[in-house]
């Protein structure tokens, strides 16, 4: 095994060390105090007392939640960046997190969907629509550029926030329940959300993952990818559906979260190179991290009360895209 290899494979590993210690802090971490030792052996075994009762009815499915969707969005992020060749690229810059939130707004307004179950299906609808429109804009008149892609994607999302601006204001039942969906947050999801979309997720995992080898070969342009033996439209028009799967399952359960998309993948090529087989998985274990940190420092922060981890994530996200853009 070369030393690169062996590098890439210690970032993994190492990755994969830091996602387990990070998960004990979420499990561990809370608005209520409890020993470390304490939430171990509630963990292990549940005793029905209340700490055992804080600790896997409410912060292990939260913490779940935190690996599934920031591997969701981390693998999307990597996913978009490799098949518009553009490092901006992220599922909030790109309008997919607009469409399913405005397709969720929709669900909520006319069909009275009032679970994340019911969510789910207009958030996939949403994601598929604003990703199509992105994709078909940015495509016309030329072929795809990352500049187009990106602007095609300013386009859709200023007018998807508008409508579901109009639509708010017009309907206050509809801003009632869906401000506390919108915020993006962890907090107050409970096991059948994560049953629930957990499949979703892993088969968009597989799909994204499939896709590495493929995007390799595309990173030497459309025409040298078709030479070496590469069904470029096929390829990308999986790529569109890995990334629908994971942001909509992702957006559905947790809420419109950006930045994670963008970050995460630019941290991974740091660490492995541009070689898209490493830096797909390490994506996918690294967003988690950065968002159960986030996650734990929004319940600290100003604790009691408690940061909704979008908030957090922006924060952190925001001096990444401007550091991105002036480079």
């Amino acid at each position: 095994m070369s030393v690169i290899s062996v590098r890439r494979f210690g970032a993994l590993l190492a990755a994969l060390a830091v996602l387990a210690l990070v998960s004990l802090l979420s499990l561990w971490i809370g608005s209520k105090s409890i020993p470390f030792g304490s939430t171990l052996s509630v963990l292990l075994h549940h005793d029905g007392s209340p700490e055992a009762a804080i600790i896997h009815d409410l912060r292990v499915p939260r913490t779940l939640l935190g690996i599934l969707v920031g591997a969701a969005l981390g693998l999307a992020g990597a996913v978009l960046q490799a098949m518009t060749g553009n490092p901006l690229a992220d599922p909030g810059l790109f309008g997919i997190n607009a469409g399913a939130a405005a397709a969720v707004v929709s669900g909520i307004a006319f069909a009275g969907v009032a679970s994340v179950s019911g969510y789910v299906w207009f958030a996939f609808a949403g994601a598929a629509l604003a990703a199509m429109l992105v994709y078909g804009a940015g495509s016309a008149g030329g072929g795809v550029t990352p500049d187009r892609i990106l602007l095609a994607g300013a386009a859709v999302t200023a007018v998807l926030i508008a409508y579901v601006s109009a639509l708010l204001m017009l309907n206050t039942e509809t801003f009632n329940q869906f401000r506390f969906w919108s915020v993006g947050s962890l907090s107050g999801r409970r096991m059948d959300v994560v049953t629930a979309l957990a499949p979703f997720i892993a088969a968009g995992i597989v799909l994204a993952l499939c896709l590495a080898r493929p995007f390799n070969v595309l990173a030497l342009g459309d025409q040298h990818g078709r030479a070496l033996g590469v069904r470029v439209g096929r390829t990308k028009a999986l790529g569109v559906v890995a990334v629908t799967v994971l942001c909509g399952a992702a957006t559905a359960a947790a809420g419109p979260i950006a930045f994670v998309g963008l970050a995460v993948p630019r941290a991974a090529r740091l660490l492995v190179g541009p070689d898209q087989r490493w830096v797909f998985p390490l994506s996918a274990l690294l967003a988690p991290i950065l968002l159960l940190l986030a996650d734990i420092v929004g319940r600290v922060v100003i604790a009691p009360e408690e940061l909704q981890v979008a908030i957090v994530t922006a924060f952190l996200g925001a001096p990444v895209f401007i550091a991105l853009v002036r480079r």
